[in-house]
């Protein structure tokens, strides 16, 4: 994607942001998506950013959602993450057959959430499998019509095989059982398949997608978008939100600061105080280190379009994710701390921000902890303990 399509796209994020923020509260009580988020996503093409160009998509690179997606976070972290949930799946849906995303992505502003643990199990019939699963924090599932899942496929006298499917969301039951400390807005709900037939088309093996891109669409070869592994591509994508949070969190910590004092000390305004100058200056370094991991590895995934991916270069992704992810989440933490008791105050974005970032971060496959372990684990010459590469 050119310059300066990149810059339109950023800047219809950008405007967007106001808007996201004025529906924010009303998302934490309801704990779903503003219909006017949606609406506000839908006609700033949001939709469409990994949606394939033949259906009026963009088929951005790797560096221009990042971008993208963060922009958003700066009006609100839960339309951002959703936002993303459904760019992800809406590129997973680009990997099956022509016929099967003309009835899926044909629509053009179509949403798609997913999830990516393998909690579902397929016995094959006649044409497909009947699946049984349920699947925890699917995000933007209340606002989907269809759900990308990760499950196992199971045949007599066969190993298991991890599948993707593609199920519309009124084959599944929904819990509404999501009430969380952050991200409230996302409706990470939990959806239940019971004895769901799911034709051969819509069954995707897991691990060639994962690991090297290979899919069954034939007009979506030729695409650089669809010309990277999912994995490496998706750790740059998922860094957006928690990277857009942190400069959520330092615009809103700077719009304070004129009218704060330091209550039960002599300082009149906040912005005399050297300890001050010490945390913006902290909190700004962090978020600059995020910068740096969330577009070093946007930027390898966009080079290395059609290339292979060693392991190291694997892991190496994952590792940006998680150091973005934790460099993010040290700025806002050092900003909300500098914000003082009245920004406890629902009507103060930072407090919501440190709760939507302590719970992005806490997500099994972004966990800092867990990517800086693999790393390590793989730069000190042992084998990977995971398939998720």
């Amino acid at each position: 994607m050119n310059a300066s399509s990149r810059k339109e796209l950023v800047g219809r994020a950008a405007e967007l942001a106001p808007r996201l923020s004025k529906n924010a509260i009303w998302q934490e009580e309801n704990r779903v998506l503003h219909e006017d988020t949606i609406e506000a996503l839908t006609e700033a093409g949001m939709l469409r950013l990994t949606l394939p160009a033949r259906y009026g998509g963009y088929e951005c690179d790797t560096t221009t959602l990042v971008d993208v997606l963060s922009e958003l976070a700066l009006g609100d972290g839960a339309t951002s993450w959703v936002a993303t949930v459904w760019s992800l799946s809406t590129w997973l849906a680009g990997l099956f057959p022509d016929e099967v995303q003309d009835e899926v992505l044909g629509p053009g502003d179509v949403r798609i959430c997913g999830t990516f643990a393998p909690n579902g199990v397929g016995v094959p019939a006649p044409g497909g499998a009947v699946f049984q699963g349920k699947w925890s924090f699917n995000s933007g599932a209340l606002q989907s019509s269809w759900n990308a899942h990760a499950a196992v496929l199971t045949a007599e006298g066969e190993q298991p095989q991890p599948v993707v499917i593609l199920l519309p969301m009124t084959d599944l039951e929904i819990i509404d059982d999501w009430h969380s400390a952050g991200q409230r807005g996302s409706g990470s709900v939990t959806t239940v398949a019971k004895d769901v037939f799911v034709p051969d088309s819509r069954i995707l093996p897991m691990i060639p997608v994962m690991q090297d891109g290979k899919h069954r669409s034939t007009l979506n070869a030729q695409s650089r978008l669809w010309q990277v592994p999912f994995l490496p591509w998706a750790s740059a994508v998922t860094t957006s939100t928690a990277y857009g949070l942190a400069r959520a969190a330092y615009a809103a910590f700077m719009e304070r600061l004129p009218t704060r004092a330091i209550t039960y000390t002599d300082y009149e305004h906040q912005a005399d105080a050297p300890l001050t100058h010490l945390q913006v200056a902290d909190a700004a370094v962090r978020i600059e280190e995020a910068d740096f991991h969330a577009h070093r590895v946007a930027g390898r995934v966009d080079t290395k379009t059609g290339q292979p991916w060693s392991v190291q270069d694997r892991v190496s992704a994952r590792l940006d994710l998680g150091l973005t992810i934790q460099r993010s989440k040290e700025a806002v933490d050092i900003l909300n701390n500098a914000s003082g008791a009245s920004s406890v105050l629902n009507t103060v974005p930072i407090q919501r921000i440190a709760r939507d970032i302590q719970t992005s971060s806490m997500h099994a496959y972004a966990h800092p902890d867990t990517n800086l372990e693999l790393y390590g684990r793989v730069t000190c010459g042992l084998e990977p303990n995971t398939q998720f590469l």
